[in-house]
């Protein structure tokens, strides 16, 4: 049996993009512009490079724009994040700090899976 929700599925999984992309681009401000209560980093630098993926990425994510592509690409940030940052700190994620990582690559990652969805610039019927 289908959930009492599951005829708005598709308009569910677009605010699911929407909302993550939109979440994963204010990280990436925060560190390219130091806004949002992020202190910015220099751009020529691992954090810099973290940076630009998330506030690029994010933002396609978001508008569902090159969706697979930016997210497969932000959920292999968030994995990187979480060995090189979080799993040197403690064997689980409850314990490193690393919880976020983790549920952004495999949010990412299922996005990159399905692709735009509904409600994306992807799905925008061509004009001639």
């Amino acid at each position: 049996m289908e959930g009492f929700l599951g005829r708005y599925a598709p308009q569910l999984y677009a605010l699911l993009r929407i909302v993550a992309g939109l979440l994963f681009a204010c990280h990436g401000a925060q560190k390219l512009f130091g806004v949002l209560g992020g202190q910015q980093v220099p751009l020529m630098g691992m954090m810099g490079l973290a940076g630009i993926i998330e506030f690029a990425a994010g933002l396609l994510i978001a508008i569902g724009f090159l969706t697979s592509i930016a997210a497969f690409v932000a959920s292999g940030e968030m994995a990187v994040a979480y060995f090189m940052a979080h799993a040197p700190r403690g064997a689980l994620p409850i314990q490193n700090g690393g919880e976020l990582a983790v549920l952004y690559c495999f949010v990412f990652l299922y996005i990159a899976a399905r692709g735009a969805g509904t409600w994306a610039i992807d799905r925008a019927p061509a004009r001639r």
